[in-house]
């Protein structure tokens, strides 16, 4: 069995659809038609990964992902109507691991749920020893459980923002430019113009500085990337 997936999905055609392909494809596949009780379901029945529509009946579906990451780091891809770019910024600053804009192939979106899923366990299973650990500007980077502590205390990260840190972390003090990151990051390339590398670094810097608007980890340089900085 390739994992569980849980699809928020209220098109009757497109959840069937899916359902019948990702079953194909060695998927346990759950699906909901709104995203009421989404929440309470994922709890419940506890999935690997959730395909989340945006434009759901009642709550919508930036609501329900807000809702699932106050408190779930359960990768989710979210489903936007194309050309709907507000709506995939939301998203991302929300949480989103991925997005892919309707219509689609249903192979791009297997590819894309690998990947998430990719990052997100590979390293569930590893036993935790100093090698697997990143310090860095008063931040502790954990490889084993990709989880982050600032102060002792837990930074709440989706796993394409963990991705992003742990890059920059392991290379200190120098610059990378946005492909680099992103291809670390989502193993993809991607478009010269996609700028979903800012929005994810926005969410960062407002989860690791006191002062997100004069940051001292993540710095910005203009013309090349990014560069993380240990102060030391």
């Amino acid at each position: 069995m390739a994992g569980r997936v849980l699809i928020i999905e209220d098109d009757a055609k497109i959840r069937m659809l899916l359902k019948e392909y990702l079953e194909g494809n060695g998927f346990e596949v759950i699906t909901l038609s709104d995203g009421n009780n989404a929440l309470d379901f994922i709890n419940a029945e506890s999935p690997d990964i959730v395909i989340l529509d945006i434009m759901l009946p009642g709550k919508n579906g930036l609501e329900v992902l807000k809702e699932i990451r106050q408190k779930n780091s359960i990768p989710v891809v979210m489903l936007t109507a194309k050309g709907e770019d507000a709506d995939r910024i939301v998203g991302l600053e929300l949480g989103a691991d991925d997005y892919l804009p309707k219509p689609f192939n249903p192979r791009e979106l297997l590819a894309r749920m690998r990947a998430v899923m990719r990052r997100t366990f590979q390293d569930r299973d590893t036993e935790t020893d100093p090698d697997s650990l990143i310090i860095a500007g008063g931040i502790v980077l954990n490889r084993a459980n990709q989880t982050a502590m600032l102060e002792e205390e837990e930074i709440e990260l989706s796993s394409t923002e963990y991705k992003i840190l742990e890059v920059l972390m392991t290379n200190t003090n120098v610059i990378l430019n946005r492909d680099q990151i992103m291809n670390y990051a989502r193993g993809r390339d991607f478009m010269a113009f996609d700028r979903s590398i800012d929005v994810h670094i926005s969410k960062l810097r407002s989860k690791l500085e006191k002062n997100s608007g004069s940051p001292r980890r993540i710095k910005t340089i203009w013309g090349s990337g990014y560069m993380f900085v240990d102060q030391k």
